[in-house]
């Protein structure tokens, strides 16, 4: 077997392999060998078929995966040995001449590869990359207040329906001079909310109602849609069309829900027993609590522009025609349209783009990721999900044991450790150039994204 390798440019190759009949009779022989020992055919016993019948049976296929093999061994091992940097597989040359496997014994095969380009990442405090510090606003400590305050507040009954009420009751149709539906449709359990009623002149019949009074109401009126009526009155969605929508609501049950009040059993609830003493320790906790999600968000978008200022400083070549075919033959590039192909092809190389640089830095620099580190990133993602659900005072041990088990999930340790050697290709960036720190409003933050 002969490998040779022709370079087109300095980011495209051809690699040729040479197959010889020396190069797979043996193993296919002995692959047709084994067939012959468990073929049935009848009119001979198991073991006993002629190697000739046997070969005209699987020959060409056993020849076809015996050359697959040696194919793919060594485009592998010329890969390998030449410490050839390619980006995404090799393809078949779009030259290859037809392959007869009936008649020919010797073969040859041409690969298009797609190399990566040789460059230099040179980083000095002359380039600039902005970092964002979000101003803390008294409006977003009023809205995380705000927030804790329902989270935290609770459902009691009342003695006449409220503007906000959640109402419970019995309905029975009616016709329109008001009486009864004979075999009319009926529930005696149902329910709504008062700010769900959309017609002013229904909410305001409902508003002071009391246990046992009634209300005669259009259903269709009431309600923003055939979902929430079906809902309402426990019907499949295509019914509704097709009802008389006057009903007479009686009132059983009426109750608010009421926010929590903002005093030491809320501060306990949010930040764990006497850890909040005051209004004012607790505004600050909160203030605190914003400034590391903020951090968040000023880290992603400082990872963003310095992405971003990368891969323009470095202003890479890549082989594109090879990546846009490489792309289109995989699974997912394959269900693209042509339209779709050309909006996300600008998308996928800035991302192989960025990839490239990552993976130099990291390489040049020796950057690694221990288990600590890991685990570390693993507890600081746990708390943020139970933060999600208002626990932000999760026990250690609690929030560790956690983590261990988000770590025992291959695609969440994966995800981690490439998470955090990004986040050390980042401070590396940060090291070697001029951080620009800049204060901004939270509204003009946001604007930065949008402006994208």
């Amino acid at each position: 077997m002969n490998i040779t390798k022709e370079n087109i440019d300095e980011l495209n190759s051809v690699i040729t392999v040479s197959i010889e009949k020396n190069d797979y009779e043996e193993n296919a022989e002995k692959v047709l060998r084994d067939y012959r020992k468990k073929v049935n055919l009848d009119g001979f016993r198991a073991g006993k078929v002629p190697m000739g019948m046997v070969r005209k049976m699987y020959g060409k296929s056993v020849l076809v995966e015996e050359i697959n093999k040696l194919i793919s061994e060594a485009l592998s091992g010329f890969i390998s040995e030449n410490q050839l940097n390619v980006l995404g597989e090799p393809l078949p040359n779009k030259d290859q001449k037809p392959v007869d496997f009936d008649h020919q014994s010797d073969f040859e095969f041409k690969f298009d590869v797609g190399i990566a380009p040789d460059f230099e990442i040179k980083l000095t405090k002359r380039d600039k990359i902005p970092f964002y510090q979000i101003q803390i606003e008294d409006k977003m400590i009023d809205n995380y207040v705000e927030n804790y305050t329902k989270r935290f507040g609770k459902v009691e009954t009342t003695d006449k329906i409220e503007e906000n009420s959640l109402v419970k009751g019995s309905v029975q149709q009616i016709d329109k001079e008001g009486n009864i539906v004979k075999n009319g449709l009926s529930h005696d359990d149902v329910m709504f909310s008062m700010e769900r009623l959309q017609q002013v002149k229904i909410k305001k019949a409902f508003t002071n109602k009391k246990i046992g009074d009634t209300v005669d109401f259009d259903v269709k009126k009431a309600f923003e849609n055939d979902t929430e009526i079906a809902a309402f009155l426990k019907l499949k969605k295509e019914e509704v069309a097709e009802i008389n929508p006057n009903f007479r609501f009686t009132v059983n049950e009426m109750s608010n829900y009421i926010d929590a009040e903002i005093n030491q059993e809320l501060f306990d609830k949010v930040f764990g027993e006497g850890k909040i003493k005051s209004v004012e320790e607790f505004r600050n906790a909160i203030k605190d609590d914003i400034a590391k999600t903020l951090v968040r968000e000023s880290e992603f978008k400082f990872f963003l522009d310095a992405k971003e200022k990368l891969v323009n400083k470095t202003n890479l070549e890549l082989p594109e025609e090879f990546l846009k075919r490489w792309l289109s033959s995989t699974k997912e590039g394959s269900e693209l349209t042509e339209e779709k192909m050309k909006d996300e092809f600008p998308l996928f190389l800035e991302d192989l783009k960025w990839q490239l640089i990552k993976s130099k830095v990291i390489t040049e620099n020796e950057l690694n990721v221990t288990e600590e580190e890991v685990l570390s990133l693993s507890k600081e993602v746990a708390l943020q999900q139970f933060a999600q659900y208002g626990l932000s005072n999760v026990p250690d041990e609690q929030l560790e044991g956690y983590a261990r088990e988000m770590l025992k999930k291959d695609d969440d340790r994966k995800r981690l450790y490439e998470k955090k050697l990004e986040d050390k290709v980042v401070e590396y960036i940060k090291e070697n150039v001029k951080v620009d720190e800049k204060e901004i409003s939270s509204e003009e933050f946001s604007k930065l994204f949008s402006a994208k």
